[in-house]
């Protein structure tokens, strides 16, 4: 399959955390096929319509054009960092979507992640820029925009995993509050680096996982 983004992506290992996030969102990146909603008194599918095609995830490093030699470089970075234990994870509702985030933010793994496979991205077009929407970013983000290509990084990540679009009901909350208390870890651990790449539909794979063993 060909891809032309890829990503470093936290995803979790197969469980029954993996297999609830798959069935929420509907599509399972490890396969690459889609999984039937959870049967609920909700429009599961209209609710998490825009992060569908990522899969369940949470952003170390955002999609990008990669030049050759980034599997060896994952590779080699993964060897050296250690897994990070982050705490709980907690539901909130971040502008209009709903993503659940954890007690203890990375902020120092992604930024490790972003300097270290930073030289396997190919430069921004000014196309990519434009559609980051500069001219809404502070002028720190557009720094980390040019530096980085992307204007969430260092000290403007937050880590988060995504379960519904904007404008997600209220009645979202309680119904997904019961449902994560029984699958979700704790303490939340990020344990592997995970390589995704998006096909030429838009949907994301999950190419390869890098344990974390430094």
């Amino acid at each position: 399959m060909t891809f032309r983004r890829h990503a470093i992506y936290y995803a979790p290992r197969a469980g029954e955390f993996a297999d609830f996030a798959a069935s929420w969102l509907g599509w399972d990146p490890v396969s690459g096929r889609e999984v039937p909603h959870p049967d609920l008194p909700l429009d599961v599918e209209a609710i998490t319509a825009t992060p569908r095609k990522y899969g369940f995830h949470g952003t170390i490093k955002a999609p990008f054009v990669a030049l050759p030699g980034l599997e060896d470089g994952i590779a080699a970075l993964a060897a050296r960092l250690a897994p990070v234990s982050l705490g709980p994870l907690h539901l909130h509702r971040i502008g209009g979507f709903l993503a659940l985030t954890p007690e203890v933010n990375p902020e120092a793994l992604a930024a490790e992640v972003v300097r270290a496979l930073d030289p396997f991205r190919a430069p921004m077009t000014p196309e990519d820029r434009a559609r980051r929407k500069p001219e809404r970013l502070s002028e720190r983000q557009r720094e980390l925009l040019d530096a980085w290509g992307y204007p969430y990084v260092m000290e403007e990540f937050r880590f988060h995993l995504t379960l519904t679009g904007n404008d997600a009901p209220p009645e979202v909350e309680k119904v997904l509050e019961p449902m994560l208390a029984r699958v979700q870890p704790n303490p939340f651990v990020i344990e592997d680096l995970c390589l995704f790449g998006e096909a030429e539909d838009g949907r994301f794979h999950l190419i390869h996982r890098y344990a974390l063993t430094g």
